[in-house]
Parts: structure tokens; C-alpha cells; sequence
């Protein structure tokens, strides 16, 4: 285990181990004793200058001795980690008994390390046996976490970055061709892509967020039907305006398509139809806006077929002029497909499912001659994972978790006078909480590894100058 969370080649390794394996069950790996309760699966998922939040699953023994998620009462003990006194149960805004465990800590002090422990009906809580929650100084190991300290200055705005939401989807966690086995939704529930993406917007707005506007940076759909791209519209509709509350750009399954589904719909090139166009925007569409004294600029990444991703001629004159007309201007860029070469390396799928080597390094050359872009904010991999710039750059390179499944969230971008905090948010409805626990059993109960990321890929802040925003 190396510094920045398992590589793509242990992973592959542990997922070829597990094949072999029975599969655990959804919920952890935990094994329960008659009557008795496990509290498994903890996680330090968010950390924030003044809050924490913390998730965790509670079992008992099921009518095959096999564990189930069972409710239970949660509980939060802390304590300064500098104080010599015992550890003092805090309030949990949601105290209902519920087997899908979020524990938001309010009141805390920036800068501060603070001791924890997480409990179900007083069974103290315990990671899953992943390694990402067992590494060494993981605070779910340490039992200790630090908050962040903020940027200096003034809070101007909070961005909402997402991404992967494949409304339309019915089985998640396919690799190739039907492989690993997949997960899918209990019967009489919502389709998970819409609890997920429900779940998504109702947190935007609620007092403790109010993040806005949300960038979504592809996969909206499964398959880029127009049922799937007018629904997906639909929902980001009512919720808000297009180019003002949120902001989109395509991903390889939002491309044009072939097929009898797709015969309506307007063509693209070579006998593909574009159904997604119709609800959204054409391929090859550089998109522009501006929030405040924020740059926000959307990259079609996608090509006609292929998972892989690149940049045409087109968009990439677009992008010239817009950043040599206003180099200075604070600028976030979004796009589908990672950029570096560490992304390309570490990911799953390896080099050819990222954005091509040679569309990326012309990216981060048009990056070096305009200061004022300071971010990038990619999906695709479903993971969360702040990767390094090829050439010297003083831009960060994001990917977020998934909307659709485990870790289930989005990424709350708060933005400074003098900087800017990333902290990822997991969503919180009772039916997300419950799909994102299911959904764990994933790549054969091994998402977590790839998917969760280290609680620095989550939770960070950057420094410099963004005094331009308004």
C-alpha cells in the first residue's frame, strides 16, 4: 500500500483472489454469533474545519445464521485528542434506530485532532476488512482524525462537483461482460440511479449545505436513450436552470449510439444517432459559463465509440481563445475522461480508458499559459482520487466517487478569498444510505478498495489566490 490508496494492479490481483472465493455477504464481512450484533464497515468519510461525518453498518444474525443489516441506536463519543478527559457522547441530527449508520459532528474547532469512537446499540464500530479503512494511520485505525483549517479570507461560494449517475442503469458493478456479478435494486424500491441522483439534489439545498450550482461531468445516462436523456433532463430541470443551477457536459455513455432504440433521434456521423443532443447539447460542444467571477468550462471528452476519451481540433481552438482572451480569470474545467498519466496508470481499465496521451498533454500545456485555471474536475472511474499534473502545473486534477453507487455522493467545493476546501459528501436519504451499503458488494465486495479513496483524496485545502471570485 503506497501513500495514495491501492494501485490498479493490486486491486486487479485482489479481484482475481476473490473470484476464486465465495462472495461475502452484501453488507460486510463480518460473522454474526446468535444474538448477538456487529457494528462493521466504519468510515471517516468527511472531514471539514468545523465537522465530521461518519458512517458505519449494523448486523445481526440472519434466519441462515448468515448477517443482515438489523437497527440499532447510533451513538458518537469524542474528544479533543490534547484533553485528558474521557470521550463525551455528542448529538446526532438523525437519532432514529436505522442499520445504515451517518453520524454528522457539528462544533468542531479548525486545525484540531480530535478523538472518536462510533458505535450501534453500544457495540463499539469497526472497519470493514478493506484496506483502505486499515492502512496505517487511517483514522478509522487510529481512532483519531484532524479537522481541516481553512483558506484565508472571505467564504465566497460552494461548487458541487458529480458525476456517474447512469440513470436508466438496472445492474451495477459490470465490468465486461456481465462480470464480476452485479448488484441490483430490491423489489418495490426506486430505481437505484434515481434514488441516488434524488437523493443528490435534495442535500444541494438543504441549510447545512447550500451548494450551488452543480457541475455534472458525464454518464448521465446508461445508454443514451431518448426515455433515459429526457428523464435525466427532467429531474436536473425541476430542480434547477440549466447554465445558471447546474452545468453538464457529456460521457462515453451519454454518446451517440446505433440501433433500432436510437432510430428517431438526430444523426451524428456514420449512422449514429444522437439522443442525448436532443435533451442536452451536440457532440463536440466546448460550453462556457460564468457564476460569479467564476470561469466554468465544460469539455466533450467522449468519441463516437469506445469507452476512451479525446478532445476534437474544434474544442480545442475554443479553448485556446477563451484562456488567451482572459488568462487571469479563476477558471475550473470539467470534462468526463481523467487527464494524467498517473490516472491512466492507476485506474482499473489501465491507459486506453482514460483521456489519450497526446490530447492530455496538450491540455496541460494550454493550462501552463493561463494562471487562472486551477482545477479539473474529472469522473469515469468512479473513484476518488486527486492525481499529479504530467508537467509542472499549479492545477489540481480531481476525480469524484460515483452518484450511482457505494460511495455514493459528490464532491462540495468551497471556494475562498485565499483558497479553496474539497470534502466529499456521501448522500444521506435513508433509501441512498441503504443502496450505497448494498452496493458494496461490488467487484466481489472489493469496491471500497478502489472506489473510497484515502481520507486526503476527500478532504483537503489548497491555497492561492482566488480573490477574483465574487
Amino acid at each position: 500500500m503506497n501513500c495514495c490508496g491501492p494501485n490498479r494492479r493490486r486491486v486487479l490481483a485482489a479481484l482475481a483472489t476473490a473470484a476464486a472465493a465465495p462472495l461475502a455477504a452484501a453488507a460486510g464481512s463480518a460473522r454474526a454469533q446468535p444474538n448477538s450484533l456487529i457494528a462493521t464497515d466504519l468510515e471517516v468519510v468527511t472531514v471539514t474545519d468545523t465537522s465530521a461525518v461518519l458512517t458505519w453498518t449494523s448486523l445481526g444474525p440472519g434466519p441462515s445464521g448468515t448477517p443482515v443489516p438489523v437497527p440499532a441506536e447510533s451513538e458518537i463519543r469524542l474528544a479533543p485528542a490534547d484533553s485528558a478527559g474521557p470521550l463525551r457522547t455528542v448529538p446526532i441530527a438523525d437519532s432514529a434506530r436505522t442499520p445504515y449508520h451517518y453520524a454528522q459532528i457539528e462544533g468542531l474547532e479548525p486545525g484540531r485532532r480530535y478523538r472518536f469512537e462510533a458505535s450501534a446499540d453500544g457495540v463499539r464500530a469497526t472497519p470493514a476488512a478493506n484496506a483502505v479503512t486499515r492502512m496505517s494511520g487511517a483514522p478509522e485505525i487510529t481512532g483519531e482524525f484532524r479537522t481541516l483549517v481553512p483558506p484565508p479570507g472571505r467564504l465566497l461560494r460552494t461548487i458541487a462537483l458529480c458525476n456517474d449517475i447512469h440513470l436508466g442503469e438496472e445492474v451495477s458493478g459490470l465490468v465486461a461482460a456481465g462480470q464480476p456479478p452485479g448488484v441490483r435494486q430490491e423489489p418495490g424500491l426506486l430505481p437505484y440511479p434515481e434514488v441516488m441522483l434524488g437523493a443528490l439534489l435534495d442535500d444541494l439545498r438543504r441549510p447545512d449545505r447550500e451548494a450551488g450550482p452543480l457541475v455534472v461531468a458525464g454518464d448521465l445516462t446508461a445508454e443514451a436513450t431518448p426515455a433515459q436523456a429526457r428523464r435525466v433532463r427532467s429531474l436536473l430541470d425541476h430542480w434547477g436552470v440549466a447554465g445558471r443551477d447546474w452545468f453538464a457536459a457529456r460521457g462515453n455513455h451519454d454518446r451517440p449510439h446505433l440501433g433500432a432504440d436510437y432510430r428517431d433521434c438526430p444523426e451524428a456521423a456514420a449512422g449514429h444517432r444522437d439522443c442525448w443532443g436532443e435533451s442536452f447539447m451536440p457532440p463536440g460542444q466546448l460550453t462556457e459559463y460564468r457564476t460569479g467571477g467564476l470561469r466554468v468550462i465544460g469539455v466533450d471528452t467522449t468519441r463516437l465509440d469506445g469507452s476512451g476519451g479525446s478532445i476534437g481540433a474544434d474544442q480545442f481552438d475554443r479553448l485556446r481563445a477563451a484562456l488567451r482572451a482572459d488568462p487571469e480569470r479563476p477558471t475550473l474545467v470539467f470534462g468526463h475522461h481523467p487527464v494524467t498519466t498517473e490516472s491512466a496508470v492507476s485506474n482499473l481499465s489501465g491507459p486506453d480508458f482514460v483521456l489519450n496521451r497526446q490530447d492530455a498533454m496538450a491540455l496541460q500545456r494550454l493550462y501552463g499559459s493561463a494562471p487562472g485555471v486551477f482545477f479539473h474536475h474529472a469522473g469515469h472511474t468512479h473513484r476518488n482520487r486527486r492525481t499529479r499534473p504530467d508537467i509542472p502545473l499549479d492545477v489540481e486534477f480531481l476525480e469524484v466517487g460515483a452518484v450511482k453507487e457505494y460511495p455514493g455522493g459528490y464532491c462540495e467545493l468551497r471556494l475562498y478569498e485565499g483558497g479553496y476546501m474539497v470534502n466529499f459528501r456521501k448522500t444521506r436519504t435513508p433509501d441512498a444510505r441503504r443502496w450505497s451499503t448494498r452496493s458494496r458488494a461490488e467487484y466481489l465486495g472489493l469496491i471500497p478498495e478502489y472506489t473510497l479513496g484515502t481520507i486526503a483524496d476527500r478532504n483537503h485545502v489548497v491555497t492561492r489566490d482566488l480573490s477574483g471570485i465574487s
